[in-house]
């Protein structure tokens, strides 16, 4: 952390002015800003929103930087995640190095604070976790980086998983993940009450993946809302995709968006284009913690992607038929401030006492800044500058 005035930038978009920081907090914010002796950055008016937040993506799957990958598969979520886990070795995918390059570009393109999920598996044991917590150790101070412990193949079809997520939460990952009790595992009580045992030992929070479809989707969302209620963990919930909140009826999806927000339950979402997405400004609306995250970038699921979360955001609001500046405002607001809140950051923004962890953005307005196309001029980090002009201040192996 280091002390730093930031000269000639627009706060949220507001009137020009200047930010003071020391150690590393935003100290003071108003114009004509003086302190001797510190480091000064010209803003050149751009506007200053708090540092991006990657809410949901894989830092252990990415292809980015190798060879061009021609293995993709088509067909069920299994076949993905099993050629997947059968290609890793023979593809010679190093994830240090590529959890490497996929963060620092993030770090490039504005983001502050990820949440990756980790594939946690029988095949692979802890290898991949080794490699991620290799990535954020290189890069603290940088970046701030939350592990989930995934078990991405499968936890009661898979016998040694579960062992393997408590190994791997006791080498140091942060949340204990969990994926399709239903449809994967056919069993979600067994799976639920392993992984709410496992947090409750960890005290750490929970992250699911949850593609189930329609009235299966739901059914499975009441019985994770029903542990979290009963074991007292609210505020330490999270579930991703939640596809079923844009499949059932609306009675059904109002219902439950009232308890997940009641329980404080944070719903992630990618905006997946080819599938049923939640409406995030109905989420928003009905109090609903939300993150929002690029999920696999160039892997060997698919070819699509980019490290870069206002791509991500500007796909996010296409999706849910965002047109208004108000709407577009509440886009960058999930991808930032409402962001961190959702992987619990808390008071994550362009404020007096809060952590200097900015990131900089062309635009007239920020609802402009949201669909331009252009390098985050800035990235500060606890005070530091990370970023210049789209590129991180160290390269990529």
């Amino acid at each position: 952390m280091t002390d730093l005035l930031l000269k000639n930038i627009r706060p949220m978009g507001r009137e020009t002015a200047d930010i003071l920081i020391r150690d590393g907090k935003i100290a003071e914010i108003g114009a004509g800003l003086d302190a001797p002796g510190v480091v000064v950055e010209d803003g050149q008016n751009a506007l200053v929103i708090p540092g991006l937040v990657e809410a949901h993506t894989h830092l252990d799957k990415t292809t980015w930087g190798m060879p061009w990958y021609a293995g993709r598969k088509g067909g069920v979520l299994q076949d993905l995640i099993d050629n997947e886990r059968n290609e890793r070795v023979p593809l010679g995918l190093d994830v240090h190095r590529q959890s490497m390059r996929h963060a620092i570009a993030l770090i490039g393109t504005g983001t502050t604070h990820i949440r990756t999920h980790v594939d946690i598996d029988t095949d692979h044991g802890l290898s991949l976790l080794e490699g991620v917590l290799k990535t954020r150790e290189a890069l603290a101070g940088m970046i701030d980086i939350q592990i989930v412990a995934f078990p991405q193949s499968g936890l009661m079809v898979r016998p040694g998983t579960l062992e393997l997520l408590d190994a791997a939460m006791a080498a140091g990952a942060d949340i204990v993940g969990g994926l399709d009790p239903s449809s994967m595992d056919r069993d979600p009580k067994g799976q639920l009450d392993a992984i709410f045992a496992l947090a409750q030992k960890h005290d750490a929070p929970i992250d699911i993946h949850l593609h189930e479809p329609g009235e299966l989707g739901a059914f499975t969302m009441e019985l994770i809302l029903e542990r979290t209620q009963a074991l007292g963990m609210q505020g330490r919930v999270g579930v991703s995709h939640a596809f079923h909140l844009a499949m059932v009826p609306p009675a059904r999806i109002e219902a439950l968006m009232e308890r997940i927000a009641a329980l404080d339950v944070s719903i992630y979402s990618t905006g997946h284009p080819s599938a049923n997405v939640p409406s995030l400004k109905a989420m928003r609306a009905a109090g609903i913690r939300v993150g929002i995250g690029c999920d696999g970038i160039r892997d060997t699921w698919g070819p699509w992607g980019e490290p870069d979360m206002m791509h991500r955001a500007r796909i996010v609001g296409m999706k849910n038929g965002f047109r208004r500046d108000e709407e577009l405002e509440l886009l960058l607001d999930t991808a930032s401030g409402a962001g961190a809140a959702s992987i619990g950051v808390a008071g994550h923004a362009v404020a007096v006492g809060s952590a200097a962890d900015l990131t900089l953005l062309a635009g007239e307005t920020l609802a402009h800044a949201v669909v331009l196309q252009e390098p985050r001029p800035l990235v500060i980090k606890g005070g530091a500058v990370v970023a210049r002009a789209g590129h991180a201040v160290i390269e990529a192996p």
